[in-house]
């Protein structure tokens, strides 16, 4: 898989249905996780929130978005962060280490719950940055 750069789009409580939406107006392939799928929250009222949901259109167009958790600040007009994936480890591990310099680090980039290498920071220019290394795929 190509390493894509793509938006990535935080809502509270309303991304299932943003997704819907976007779904309607683009088309295309709609795939969605939520943080019950992933065992992602041991908070029960979080379950059926978005974990994750990324849309692909025939055309190259790819969205992804979260609902933000209970826990966690959500400021709309800051809800929109910049995402990184791909499969290729060494080139997003170099993208993250030249972008992290003066960052500051969220998440640090390392295994998570879902299987793959998951990274979250803020840049030294206020931008929020997402990056995913596919893991191998379950036997």
């Amino acid at each position: 898989m190509a390493t894509r750069l793509n938006p990535y789009l935080s809502f509270r409580d309303n991304a299932r249905q943003a997704m819907d939406f976007y779904h309607a107006a683009f088309g295309g392939e709609l795939s969605r996780s939520t943080f019950a799928d992933l065992h992602a929250s041991d908070d029960p009222a979080e379950g059926e929130k978005i974990m994750h949901s990324m849309l692909e259109t025939p055309n190259g167009l790819t969205l992804m978005c979260a609902d933000t958790p209970n826990g966690m600040a959500y400021n709309p007009g800051d809800n929109i962060s910049v995402s990184l994936s791909g499969d290729d480890e060494a080139e997003l591990c170099g993208y993250w280490d030249k972008l992290t310099e003066g960052a500051t680090i969220a998440e640090p980039l390392e295994k998570a719950p879902w299987g793959d290498t998951f990274g979250m920071f803020t840049d030294k220019f206020g931008i929020n940055w997402l990056v995913n290394i596919a893991g191998q795929p379950q036997q």
